[in-house]
């Protein structure tokens, strides 16, 4: 094992038959991965004294062991299952998913481009502890990337991404200028990212870029969550975390939206929503860039443009939040499923109409605990790799809500 240290992200223990405890135990005591433990099952007809395999017990001792020495481990139900069966395929890819969580959490960057916005005391974090748990931050000012869309003249390079975003999705509203300075910005947070080695980012979104820039940066947001680099807007940090675990657990972009309005009188429904952050690869269609309602109020209309308008395809899904205090970092963890319900034409940017078991007992968490408005989802049914991972490895405060 030490011969090939750092060359494997986790181990499967598996125990055709009782197996020996202490022998696990030394074997895997300085692992330092995720591990997985397997047990064979019995078949009936094959519990004669030399055909059965007593792993059913045998299991239980090697977890008994491994906790007396504080060895994190990972088990999923069913508690025994044969290497070739489903359940055992569904085991995998769960390990796999903890695997890919904890290797990519442990250690990583988190680019904070822009100071936080002074209305949002909401999203306020602690570096310090973040650092604790592996997070470092990186912070970059404004007027940095401002400076260098001001200068920047490879038009090869810009010409290339402009092609990239118009097939990524509808520009056909936005003016030429706009475009490219919305791509300008794109190229420059990118080189950021490959400059400071960035895995995850948040951005200040408002309102120096409509004030300065004269444009939005949802697309921008969205094209980054595309292709595979968490971003979230209104610089919540401690969300650009819960993206990077959804994203790294799903394979799949993640996305960070507001818990927005109630459907209806319906008591399980309500709409996520943001202005546009949502990767396309998360939406019925491309959606459209439009110019900024919000902003359009304050800076006149076509001052704007960069908000990806459309709805969020149905589909189940597991989400997130998370927050640094007394020196913690605490996070829930549900999953829920976004149904094919209207939104009106006229509901303003990227929202889709999500269904929990029991809503009120996830709002009232969600408000009594002191969590912000945002909440990061991922299209994909992770929830239990993710509260593993979470909990027995990286060590989090975590409160899974569909308990």
């Amino acid at each position: 094992m030490n011969a090939n240290r750092g060359n494997f992200d986790g181990v499967i223990l598996c125990l055709p038959n009782f197996g020996d405890e202490n022998g696990a135990v030394e074997a895997l005591k300085n692992a330092n991965v995720p591990i997985l433990i397997q047990a064979y099952a019995d078949e009936i007809g094959e519990m004669d004294f030399e055909s059965r395999r007593d792993a059913f017990c045998g299991k239980f001792s090697i977890m008994d062991m491994f906790t007396q020495y504080n060895i994190p481990f990972s088990a999923f139900a069913p508690h025994c299952c044969n290497p070739a069966s489903e359940d055992f395929d569904n085991q995998l890819n769960k390990f796999s998913a903890v695997c890919r969580i904890v290797k990519g959490m442990k250690d990583f960057k988190v680019g904070a481009i822009g100071a936080r916005t002074t209305k949002f005391k909401t999203v306020r974090f602690d570096e310090l502890t973040l650092q604790k748990y592996g997070v470092t931050i990186d912070a970059l000012d404004l007027s940095d990337l401002f400076h260098k869309v001001s200068i920047f003249d490879n038009a090869e390079r810009l010409a290339e991404r402009v092609q990239t975003y118009r097939e990524y999705t509808d520009f056909s509203l936005v003016p030429q200028d706009k475009v490219e300075t919305i791509c300008k910005i794109s190229l420059i947070i990118e080189d950021y990212v490959n400059e400071y080695h960035f895995e995850a980012l948040a951005l200040r979104c408002w309102d120096e870029f409509p004030q300065i820039m004269n444009v939005s940066v949802c697309v921008v947001v969205s094209f980054l969550n595309h292709i595979g680099i968490p971003c979230a807007c209104e610089m919540d940090v401690c969300n650009a975390v819960a993206m990077r675990m959804l994203s790294l657990a799903s394979e799949n972009p993640a996305t960070c939206l507001d818990w927005n309005n109630n459907y209806g009188s319906e008591k399980n429904k309500c709409i996520l929503f943001h202005c546009g952050p949502v990767a396309t690869d998360l939406m019925i269609d491309k959606g459209a860039v439009t110019d900024h309602k919000m902003f359009a109020k304050s800076y006149g209309k076509g001052n704007a443009f960069g908000t990806l308008e459309g709805r969020i395809a149905p589909t189940e899904f597991t989400y997130a939040s998370c927050k640094t205090e007394n020196g913690k970092l605490s996070m829930y963890l549900g999953k829920a499923n976004f149904t094919d319900d209207v939104i009106e034409k006229a509901f303003f940017g990227c929202g889709g109409v999500a269904e929990f078991e029991d809503m009120e007992k996830v709002l009232m968490y969600v408000g009594k605990n002191g969590y912000r408005h945002h909440v990061s989802v991922t299209n994909k049914d992770v929830l239990e790799a993710v509260y593993d991972a979470s909990v027995n490895y990286l060590k989090y405060d975590v409160e899974n809500l569909n308990k």
